[in-house]
């Protein structure tokens, strides 16, 4: 089953999760978008806490599903923490061309 899988992190952990997806073989491709992140669960900066947002980047890619834990597991090691993920289901796929 292919799932989208988003991941949702601080800017200062983008280019060791871009090196990180680049050099996994199960990820050919990903989308990656600057985001704002509100809420009172978090620890915010003084700056963040004035704007009443968090700035956060968000990654997201199609995966087979079986290959999700393996991608999950190295986060830690090979990116950093605060790292933030959900899967979604995906019912159809296709590509216009």
């Amino acid at each position: 089953m292919i799932k989208m899988l988003a991941l949702n992190i601080p800017p200062e952990l983008e280019e060791d999760l871009i090196d990180y997806l680049l050099s996994l073989e199960a990820v050919t491709g990903f989308t990656s978008y600057e985001t704002r992140g509100h809420g009172s669960d978090v620890t915010l900066s003084i700056a963040e806490q004035v704007s009443g947002r968090r700035k956060r980047l968000q990654f997201e890619r199609l995966i087979e599903e079986r290959e999700i834990q393996s991608l999950l597991d190295g986060l830690s090691t090979e990116v950093g923490k605060d790292i933030v993920y959900w899967e979604q289901a995906i019912e159809k796929l296709g590509h216009i061309v």
